[in-house]
C-alpha cells in the first residue's frame, strides 16, 4: 500500500530553487523504491518573500507548513537583502518558522566517511572514526531573548545588546533530546557551556 506525505517546499534564496530540484528527484526516487508518494506544494520565504510581500515569512507559509508532514527549506538570504533593517532580512523568517512550528532542536552530525578521510585538514588519526552529533537548541537563548538590539548610550558611543535568557523548560526540552539522542547512539553526552561564567548554564 503506498504512503502520501504532504511537504512543503521552501526553496528561498540563491541556490535554493537549484538544490530545492535535486532535492525533489531525490525523494521520488526513493519514494519508488519504498512504495512512497509524496504531494508537493511551494511556498514563499526569505528573500523571496520580501520582494513579492514585504515579509520574509508570510503567513500562507507559515499556515502551510503547519498543515505538511514534512518542510524541506534549501536557502535564504543574499546581499540583496543586506541593506534591509535586520528585523526585515530574509533570516528573520528563519527564526519565525523555527519558533512558529516549534522546531526546537537541531541535530547536526559530524562523521568522517572512511572515503573521505583523506581529504580532511586535519591529521588522519585526529578524525579517524570521528562520529558526533552536536545538539543545538534553536528557539531560546541569544537568538530571541530580550532586549536586543544597538543602542546609544549617554556619551553617545553606539552600544550592541544582546540577552542570553532560558526557562527550565527550555533548558529540559533540548536535555531530554540530548539524552535521548545519545541513548541511541554512544550512550555518552558532554555538555557545552560555560557554566562558571553563565547563569544560563
Amino acid at each position: 500500500m503506498m504512503t502520501n506525505y504532504r511537504i512543503t517546499l521552501l526553496p528561498g534564496d540563491g541556490i535554493g530553487p537549484e538544490i530545492m530540484a535535486v532535492a525533489i528527484a531525490v525523494l521520488k526516487e526513493v519514494g519508488s523504491q519504498l512504495d512512497l508518494t509524496f504531494e508537493f506544494q511551494s511556498a514563499l520565504m526569505g528573500g523571496a518573500a520580501i520582494d513579492a510581500t514585504g515579509n520574509p515569512l508570510p503567513e500562507e507559509t507559515l499556515a502551510a507548513c503547519r498543515n505538511s508532514d514534512a518542510v524541506l527549506l534549501a536557502a535564504i538570504g543574499g546581499y540583496k537583502w543586506d541593506n534591509l533593517p535586520r528585523h526585515q532580512r530574509p533570516e528573520t523568517g528563519l527564526l519565525g518558522l523555527r519558533a512558529g512550528l516549534g522546531l526546537f532542536a537541531n541535530l547536526r552530525p559530524a562523521k568522517i566517511l572512511p572515503q573521505l578521510i583523506d581529504a580532511s585538514s586535519l591529521k588522519r588519526e585526529v578524525v579517524e572514526g570521528v562520529d558526533i552529533m552536536v545538539v543545538r537548541e534553536l528557539t531560546g537563548g541569544i537568538y530571541f531573548g530580550q532586549p536586543k538590539g544597538i543602542f546609544e548610550t549617554e556619551t553617545g558611543e553606539k552600544r550592541g545588546v544582546n540577552t542570553m535568557a532560558y526557562t527550565e523548560s527550555e533548558i529540559d526540552r533540548i536535555g531530554r533530546v540530548a539524552f535521548e539522542t545519545a541513548r541511541k547512539r554512544s550512550k555518552r553526552l558532554c555538555s557545552v557551556d560555560k557554566a562558571n561564567v553563565l547563569d544560563v548554564s
